[in-house]
């Protein structure tokens, strides 16, 4: 039995739907990271599922209970929210415990949970201090040990990390991924950023418009994506998407718009001169001999490699070239691209034609 369970879920505001006829199951100590641009509605479902936003239709079970008219005080489950919400005037301690002296448990419990949630996350030196005292990535841990204390039956992280800086963001995940591991509780992360996705999820739902366009592991949403959106969002470098035309049923190539031909993994069973859309990670494009003829028009070194932004023709597309001198803008380059890379898309439905 699922964990958490959303049957055919709605929500509207004011006739605007927001989240429509959505499904999702999410089982018992699994890591689920929802993501997907800005007001696909990842922040609504998550508050849905705490029970801080109504429902419109549908069902939301926890453990098996059907949860829609269920205050969030009752559902077990601990938010982190983006803003910490802490409270300025209390100390540590005292944030992290306030919660478990509204529910009446007593003070040696609280003292205990308190010091077991500060030794997991480092906090036991800080237990004396106000928020106004800590670091950025100090008020996240304090507002995830006072989610910790309360043992609840799930964990539910909105944004958590986009108030911090790139280094502790990269550090503070690495933390909650442990943690998640130490407890082994059902999470529910959301982000806009999908490295965080991939590097933290052990399911990744990708939202758009209200609707779940793939969920499935990091690594099966990176190498197969279902469609052109997902396409486009999971993955950094973001994919090179290039519109090109179909050369009959039997030919091994496509065409771009100048008449450059790229790889292609198999024939096509389709009509010469249809319009598809041609998909290559940055990350397997090379160089060498034999390759297509472009030009680099950016370079941006990363330590271990290259980032290029390069020309074939009119066609401009990424690559992220490694063990290779410096390259220069303007410097002539033959692109091979791995065949059994390349993911093609239809045009007009965004559907993959070779799945």
């Amino acid at each position: 039995m699922p964990e958490i369970e959303l049957r055919h879920v709605s929500k509207d505001y004011g006739g605007v739907s927001v989240i429509s006829d959505l499904s999702l199951s999410m089982e018992t100590g699994e890591f689920v990271v929802l993501v997907g641009p800005s007001g696909c509605g990842k922040s609504t479902l998550l508050r849905m599922i705490a029970g801080l936003e109504d429902i419109s239709g549908g069902e939301i079970t926890i453990g098996g209970r059907v949860v829609n008219n269920m205050p969030a005080k009752e559902r077990d489950l601990a938010m982190v929210f983006q803003s910490y919400a802490l409270y300025p005037h209390m100390k540590v301690a005292d944030n992290m415990s306030f919660a478990l002296k509204l529910g009446g448990v007593p003070k040696a419990e609280r003292e205990a949970r308190v010091a077991e949630a500060a030794r997991i996350l480092g906090l036991e030196n800080l237990l004396e201090r106000l928020p106004r005292e800590l670091s950025g990535g100090q008020r996240q841990r304090v507002a995830m040990g006072r989610a910790i204390v309360r043992n609840p039956r799930a964990f539910l992280f909105d944004e958590p990390l986009s108030n911090l800086d790139a280094k502790l963001r990269v550090r503070m995940r690495g933390e909650i991924k442990a943690l998640h591991q130490r407890l082994g509780k059902t999470t529910i992360y959301v982000t806009h950023d999908q490295t965080e996705a991939m590097t933290m999820a052990d399911t990744i739902v990708v939202l758009n418009g209200g609707r779940i366009e793939q969920a499935g592991a990091p690594l099966d949403l990176y190498n197969n994506p279902a469609n052109l959106f997902v396409a486009g969002f999971i993955g950094s470098p973001e994919m090179n998407l290039i519109e090109v035309t179909t050369l009959g049923p039997q030919a091994q190539s496509v065409a771009l718009p100048d008449g450059e031909r790229l790889p292609i993994p198999r024939p096509l069973d389709l009509p010469e001169g249809t319009g598809i859309v041609y998909g290559i990670r940055p990350q397997h494009i090379t160089l060498g001999e034999g390759g297509v003829a472009g030009q680099a028009e950016v370079v941006e070194p990363t330590g271990e490699a290259q980032e290029v932004r390069a020309r074939i023709g009119a066609t401009e597309l990424s690559a992220v070239i490694r063990d290779a001198d410096l390259l220069m803008p303007g410097q002539a380059l033959r692109l091979v691209i791995d065949p059994a890379k390349v993911l093609l898309f239809d045009k007009a439905s965004g559907e993959r034609l070779d799945r």
